[in-house]
């Protein structure tokens, strides 16, 4: 079987199409399947780490960019398809799996001519444009939470929650949910796949503030290409020891060793956070595209899983309070970890492929039965 998946840009888009992916090469290891994505995204150097093969097609964001932007996706979009017909050609696809983001229209319109089943993920709580574009053209709709379904066909959805790799799953139990043992707390600290500005400045101001913590505080701090210098130098200015890196490929394991993360609220980020039972602090992108990282946060905040810090609040005092408030409550700590894990979905990629499956099943089925007549 062929699978070809539109995804990348951000890790948001990309992680979950990987955890699919390998879900795929789990129940059958003979699947071929190729990521087609830009090279505007991080898709070629995780892909390449993650040991999937990659093929670009052109294609440029639309949402929340400038008039001029805009019209020039608009008129990316007709190459786009074009590309993505002649790679599915190539590839003798099967299937076309959609995660949302400004690869996917082109890639899913085409597989529609084709007369290819597509189908789509849309992991946050307010689906992006591009899956609303492409949703009558698709067969299933994958959604992360109950919410979303009053935005597409009802027929169509499935509410499967967001696929996570089986990495973070390994080692996750409820006997393990909690603080660890010892005086030791561990601080996670990341901005999604691309790091963030506001994080790492708030964070650089609150470490002063965290100092005294020093020998009860261990850090690990992912803050993206841009900003990796400036963070690290922070740090050893401050005095305050941290493991300080661009990106962190082995998130799983990082995370597994949190007692707190301070995080975006990205779709990709809430699952991982809930399927290892973890606490978080998290602060929504406030320029995300339908306030959807806000709408996440929301969701997990009263779950009681994860306290929500605006960044239009978001200070370095603020931030260091925030922190030592809630390590310096074992039993809150506790609690919200066991708020968290009660969120989990732990068999999203699972349920999905399992559809997928059938829906590969029912058209050629139908392909069948028009020959026949």
């Amino acid at each position: 079987m062929n699978i070809v998946i539109a995804a990348g840009g951000t890790g948001g888009h990309l992680y979950p199409a990987i955890a699919v992916a390998r879900e795929f090469l789990r129940r059958d290891p003979s699947t071929r399947i190729l990521f087609v994505g830009t090279t505007r995204g991080i898709e070629r150097k995780v892909l390449a780490h993650e040991g999937f093969p990659l093929q670009c097609i052109a294609a440029n964001p639309l949402m929340g960019k400038s008039p001029m932007e805009m019209l020039k996706a608009l008129i990316t979009l007709p190459v786009s398809v074009w590309q993505s017909l002649r790679v599915l050609k190539q590839q003798g696809t099967d299937l076309v799996f959609g995660v949302g983001g400004y690869t996917s229209p082109g890639m899913l319109m085409a597989a529609f001519l084709r007369r290819i089943p597509g189908v789509i993920l849309e992991p946050n709580a307010h689906p992006g444009l591009a899956n609303k574009v492409v949703a009558p053209l698709v067969q299933r709709i994958f959604l992360a939470f109950e919410s979303t379904v009053q935005c597409f066909d009802r027929r169509k959805t499935r509410v499967v929650g967001t696929p996570v790799r089986q990495a973070f799953l390994e080692s996750s139990s409820p006997d393990a949910v909690g603080i660890q043992k010892g005086p030791q707390r561990h601080l996670l600290i990341f901005g999604g796949s691309q790091g963030a500005r506001a994080i790492n400045s708030a964070v650089i101001e609150a470490l002063p503030l965290l100092a005294p913590m020093k020998d009860r505080l261990t850090i690990t701090h992912q803050t993206g290409e841009a900003d990796h210098a400036r963070v690290a130098a922070a740090y050893e200015q401050a005095g305050v020891p941290a493991q300080v890196v661009p990106f962190l490929y082995d998130m799983p394991t990082v995370l597994r060793g949190a007692d707190l993360v301070v995080a975006r609220s990205g779709a990709m980020t809430i699952a991982e956070l809930t399927v290892c039972g973890k606490p978080a602090i998290l602060i929504p992108l406030p320029t995300a595209i339908y306030n959807h990282q806000l709408r996440n946060a929301e969701v997990m905040a009263k779950a009681g899983g994860a306290v929500l810090l605006p960044q239009s609040e978001l200070t370095g005092a603020g931030l260091a309070q925030t922190i030592m408030e809630i390590l310096g409550e074992p039993q809150r700590l506790n609690t919200m970890s066991r708020e968290s894990w009660n969120m989990r979905r732990s068999d999203a990629a699972e349920l999905i492929v399992r559809e997928c499956y059938d829906v590969i099943r029912r058209r050629h089925e139908a392909s069948d039965s028009a020959r026949a007549l």
